[in-house]
């Protein structure tokens, strides 16, 4: 038999909640092969019926470790057609830690990395990068006034001591 406080946990930890969600609720129903797209005449856990389980199992709108054995009861239930412990186990077996099927993933090269490439660069952008690639903050994007009492195309700047 699998450990359900650990699988709770794991939904629980994915949904970022201290109890389950309706959402993680739902997943753990659809990752498991609980839930089926429509009910059959006798039997069939579908979306509805998972949201109604949840109902009836939820205290504050979360469902607490407390209520997830019989929220699986119900599941066991609805999906195979009977309440016994044969039924229960098989559901409790079906469960696992969260899928990510679905999820997008980053993509580390091509159009990404052509994109990022601080050495392709030019104009203005080329400025906001050193030799690196690494940025240079504000530096890189503002002309930033020096404040020495010189004007901008003084050629002979700091010489003034010297001459006089």
């Amino acid at each position: 038999m699998v450990n359900l406080k650990a699988i709770y946990d794991e939904y629980c930890k994915l949904g970022k909640k201290a109890e389950l969600t309706s959402a993680m609720w739902k997943k753990i129903c659809e990752d498991a092969g609980l839930m089926t797209k429509k009910k059959t005449a006798k039997n069939g856990l579908d979306p509805a019926e998972v949201d109604m389980i949840f109902t009836r199992c939820k205290k504050a709108n979360l469902i607490p470790y407390a209520n997830f054995d019989k929220c699986l009861h119900q599941a066991a239930k609805a999906r195979y057609g009977e309440d016994n412990e044969e039924n229960y186990k098989s559901a409790c077996d079906a469960l696992h830690a969260p899928s990510m099927k679905g999820t997008t993933k980053a993509d580390g090269g091509g159009v990404t990395g052509r994109l990022t490439d601080t050495s392709q660069y030019t104009g203005a952008h080329k400025e906001r990068f050193d030799e690196s690639g690494k940025g240079k903050g504000l530096e890189g994007r503002e002309d930033l006034a020096a404040n020495d009492g010189y004007v901008g195309n003084y050629k002979e700047k700091g010489t003034y001591d010297g001459k006089h």
